[in-house]
């Protein structure tokens, strides 16, 4: 399986990480989940639900002065889950509130002996104009990192 792969308008990091698709898809449908294993630092609290079917929604509050690119400052963003498989995929937009077509996931595939290959994914590839040139927003290194901390988030049983 790829490690990461790039494309013109998309990333693609993988990690086996030890634990059964449940335990890791419960995490990555969560926002408390999705705060606590972020590793781009913008992700700092939430207010909702664990997402239960696509068209689910939960607020994420953000501090984009992690990052020290745009001076945002705190902000909030609903995120939409787009794609919800339990247990093998999870992916969520920002919905009508940012028009910037642009989307996160995870695909979550058995691996045998208790691995779950996890892929993160990020995509801009529907963003256009002069907003194509800032992204990535969120760098493959994140992405990989994020893997790390979903292992030991998991495995620690939050």
């Amino acid at each position: 399986m790829p490690d990461t792969v790039f494309q013109t308008d998309r990333i693609e990091v993988t990690r086996p990480i030890p634990a059964p698709p449940a335990a890791i898809f419960d995490v990555l449908r969560s926002p408390a989940g999705h705060v606590a294993i972020d590793a781009s630092g913008m992700l700092q609290d939430c207010t909702g639900e664990p997402a239960e079917k696509v068209g689910d929604t939960f607020v994420i509050h953000m501090d984009r002065e992690s990052l020290n690119d745009v001076p945002l400052g705190r902000y909030d963003v609903t995120v939409h889950i787009i794609v919800f498989e339990p247990d093998r995929e999870i992916a969520w937009d920002l919905g009508p509130d940012v028009p910037v077509p642009h989307f996160y996931g995870y695909r979550l595939a058995g691996g045998g002996k208790g691995v779950t290959d996890v892929t993160s994914y990020y995509d801009w590839s529907k963003v256009t104009g002069d907003r194509k040139e800032r992204f990535p927003v969120v760098p493959e290194s994140a992405l990989r990192a994020t893997l790390g901390i979903l292992e030991r988030t998991v495995r620690a049983g939050r």
